[in-house]
């Protein structure tokens, strides 16, 4: 990359680190995926019960395949294969009491402020309250300038590539954004109806300190 070009991405992502843990956040930057997983080696502590929400940014860092092999943590493993839907969701809801909850975001601001957009709820739930740790993987592809950024980023590029990766039949997945920009006044409640993937919208701001880890990882990952 151009040395000037890298220069003005090397400021504005020391901004944003800096904004989210003014906001009482954890953040670090790491040049690449290749780092992710001895980051997390360092967080999560031997023993610990481990969960996380759905997220392409983790497994296109090998992190789930990671926590697979680990032998000394407690992987609360929903997508297991074999098992049921009452046996998975009862792992859902078993994550939110986990030691540490594993997830991406869909955006950051350069205020430092986490956006997140959830289907059924289980994973915004775990960013909020129960578990004891959050460590959240991140490229610097999800970096927006302000929530209505995010909004449109959500609506636009993740939710009809998580449409099509889910094999869902929404609007966005056959016309690459939301509904909701038909009549040029988009809401949070403009969109698909019951076929919907984007329910719950949640905004963190200011949080406790220690709980929450960003991992802001240097490359373009998940959607």
């Amino acid at each position: 990359m151009d040395q000037h070009k890298q220069s003005v991405l090397s400021s504005r992502y020391k901004k944003v680190l800096e904004n989210l843990q003014k906001n009482g956040m954890e953040a670090v930057l790491l040049a690449s995926r290749a780092e992710v997983l001895d980051k997390l080696s360092e967080l999560i502590p031997a023993g610990a019960v481990v969960a996380h929400g759905g997220s392409m940014t983790l497994a296109e860092c090998g992190a789930v395949d990671w926590l697979k092999a680990q032998t000394e943590l407690c992987y609360l493993d929903r997508d297991k294969l074999g098992l049921s839907l009452e046996e998975r969701s009862e792992l859902m809801r078993q994550a939110l009491l986990a030691d540490v909850y594993l997830s991406s975001v869909n955006a950051i601001t350069e205020a430092g402020e986490l956006y997140c957009v959830d289907g059924t709820g289980n994973r915004v739930a775990a960013l909020l309250y129960g578990p004891k740790q959050v460590v959240l993987v991140a490229g610097v592809n999800k970096i927006v300038p302000d929530l209505k950024a995010a909004e449109v980023r959500v609506k636009k590029i993740a939710c009809p590539a998580n449409t099509v990766r889910l094999d869902r039949p929404t609007y966005c997945r056959e016309k690459g954004e939301c509904r909701a920009f038909l009549d040029g006044n988009p809401t949070l409640t403009s969109g698909c109806g019951k076929t919907s993937i984007c329910n719950d919208f949640v905004v963190m701001k200011n949080q406790r300190p220690g709980r929450i880890t960003v991992l802001l990882v240097a490359e373009d990952l998940g959607y």
